[in-house]
């Protein structure tokens, strides 16, 4: 996968301060964002699919990367780059198999194992959390809070690149970086800035001052 992880931005438009998520989504690019991933969890497939169209036309036009959480056939239906996948969803196979070979197919792991496995399983990347506490994602005690340490023993397993996700901010994806992560993938941290480009450019020069640190 030849695709800069470094700052990859989730969209939540219940946390995006009122704005709508396309425009959160072209203050990014404008920060110079290097992945976008469509969440949108509270809206309806109907929804999702609208936004998405929208989103990826922006994407499509910056040449930045878009992937669906998720759901698939989304993805497919608005010809986004990949998909990101949980415990829940189709199996990594699957989803190759509906997108093609082309298809970015990312998954999110919180251990050792699972991290292992997924790599073994044929994803192209991972998405390691949550790193820090977090209220955007709802987990389960032994998926919160897994430390940079969990990040540094993951970056020893596998060899795909994997961001770190979870409370993750500008002041903190240093050290996530020079734990191990490639880059670092945020939702409040870009949706809910005053200034969400400029919050971009503050993130990735977190990640790039992590990268220094190793």
């Amino acid at each position: 996968m030849n695709i800069s992880m470094g700052t990859y931005l989730v969209t939540q438009s219940d946390r995006s301060a009122g704005r709508s998520t396309p425009d959160v989504v072209r203050a990014a690019v404008d920060g110079g964002v290097d992945v976008v991933q469509l969440r949108e969890k509270h809206a309806s497939a109907r929804d999702r699919y609208a936004v998405g169209r929208e989103v990826r036309a922006v994407t499509a036009d910056a040449g930045v990367p878009l992937v669906v959480n998720d759901r698939v056939d989304i993805a497919a239906a608005i010809d986004a780059d990949g998909v990101h996948l949980g415990d829940d969803d189709v199996p990594v196979s699957v989803a190759r198999e509906q997108l093609g070979d082309d298809a970015v197919v990312g998954r999110s792991v919180s251990t050792v194992a699972g991290a292992r496995a997924a790599e073994e399983a044929g994803a192209d990347y991972l998405g390691v959390g949550a790193v820090f506490a977090t209220d955007t994602k709802d987990t389960d005690p032994e998926q919160s809070e897994i430390g940079t340490e969990r990040v540094s023993a993951i970056a020893e397993a596998v060899s795909i690149p994997f961001v770190g996700i979870g409370g993750v901010t500008p002041d903190n994806a240093a050290d996530v970086v020079a734990a191990g992560a490639d880059g670092v993938a945020v939702v409040s941290a870009i949706t809910a800035a005053d200034d969400p480009a400029d919050a971009t450019r503050r993130l990735a020069a977190s990640v790039v001052a992590g990268s220094d640190r190793r």
